[in-house]
């Protein structure tokens, strides 16, 4: 019988992950990350407040399985939370469930359930995985995917993925919602939040005004002429393609096109300007482990939300940065975010999008 840890969050996916493995006669373990939040702010990190940590225990019960919570809080801050911080001071927009994933659960807490013996660690996550030829582990999109996660996911190794078990994938959210209730999980009906774990709710802009002042630097805001049209209020506050908001007044809609670090300014353009042909990605990481001999045709998704969009991605050096080029030109592609790269349903790999 193989030992599992499920990473649990008091959620309906991870409460359905745990028991679909219980009932596959797995033994089974609940472990639950206890992560930093801000003093005072407990009860409103998503991830973990003391009635999801209820709501764990009590799945836990109903199945008939050991539950911890072990705390991650301090590698949390200094991993997730810092780079978060230390990417909008250098003009990103990064993405910390990326951090998290790799840092977080695929390192401190694989290495925990390693230390209690489990042969596998599951998590809620709507991804599928499956062994192809010579024994590799293909990383591959969810069978819902409106809800698909493995754009997040495609920081992980061989060695990793092997050990990973993502029980929801191969369903849909409205079935996963049916057998939560099916099993009795108390968790059935629980509702799910997509913002970021340690904000607790709250706009980013006002926690880099606590924990990053010096990101709120005021400098000039410019066309890409150089024409200088006003002020803004510090690079963080902006994002790429991002329209209201920016104070300025024009007789057609301006957007941002770039956030330019070393002269603290801010670059402005119409709808026309805002598209882009090519980026480059850095700290590439290739599910498969090898890195293509060559230029290959992906379909790239530039951020969670995105659309695919048809390009040619071509491996540069030792291949750990590659050049990607569209079939057509891709709004709002933003430093910071992954650009994660697709063969139908397989994720091939992916990495951050750095300026160019």
């Amino acid at each position: 019988m193989s030992r599992v840890v499920v990473a649990m969050s008091g959620g309906v996916d991870s409460s359905v992950a745990a028991a679909l493995l219980k009932q596959q006669g797995r033994e089974v373990i609940g472990m639950m990350l206890r992560l930093w939040s801000e003093p005072g702010k407990e009860d409103s990190n998503r991830c973990c407040t003391p009635d999801a940590i209820t709501q764990a225990r009590r799945v836990a019960a109903k199945l008939g399985i050991p539950f911890y919570v072990v705390d991650a809080r301090k590698t949390f801050h200094e991993t997730v939370v810092r780079y978060f911080l230390e990417g909008y001071a250098s003009g990103e927009t990064p993405n910390p469930c990326l951090v998290c994933n790799r840092q977080i659960r695929w390192t401190w807490l694989f290495e925990h359930a390693l230390a209690m013996g489990a042969d596998y660690l599951a998590t809620g996550h709507y991804a599928r995985v499956v062994v192809g030829e010579n024994d590799r582990v293909k990383l591959l999109r969810a069978r819902d995917q409106t809800k698909d996660q493995s754009y997040v996911l495609h920081v992980l190794t061989q060695e990793k993925l092997r050990r990973s078990l993502f029980p929801i994938g191969e369903y849909l959210k409205a079935e996963v919602r049916q057998m939560a209730e099916a099993f009795g999980l108390p968790t059935a009906l629980r509702q799910e939040s997509q913002d970021l774990c340690f904000l607790a709710g709250e706009d980013y802009r006002a926690f880099l005004q606590r924990h990053a002042p010096q990101v709120n630097r005021p400098g000039p805001i410019v066309t890409r002429r150089g024409e200088v049209l006003g002020r803004h209020s510090g690079l963080a506050n902006y994002t790429i393609g991002q329209r209201k908001g920016l104070g300025i007044a024009s007789p057609v809609p301006l957007y941002v096109l770039a956030k330019e670090v070393t002269t603290n300014t801010l670059v402005v353009g119409t709808a026309d300007e805002l598209g882009t042909m090519e980026l480059i990605a850095d700290r590439v990481n290739w599910v498969s482990g090898e890195v293509p001999s060559g230029p290959f045709h992906a379909q790239v998704k530039i951020r969670y939300t995105a659309c695919l969009a048809g390009a040619e991605v071509m491996p540069l050096g030792d291949g750990t940065r590659v050049r990607v080029r569209f079939e057509a030109p891709v709004r709002d592609v933003t430093p910071g975010q992954a650009a994660v790269f697709y063969a139908g349903d397989e994720v091939i790999g992916g990495g951050v999008i750095v300026p160019v």
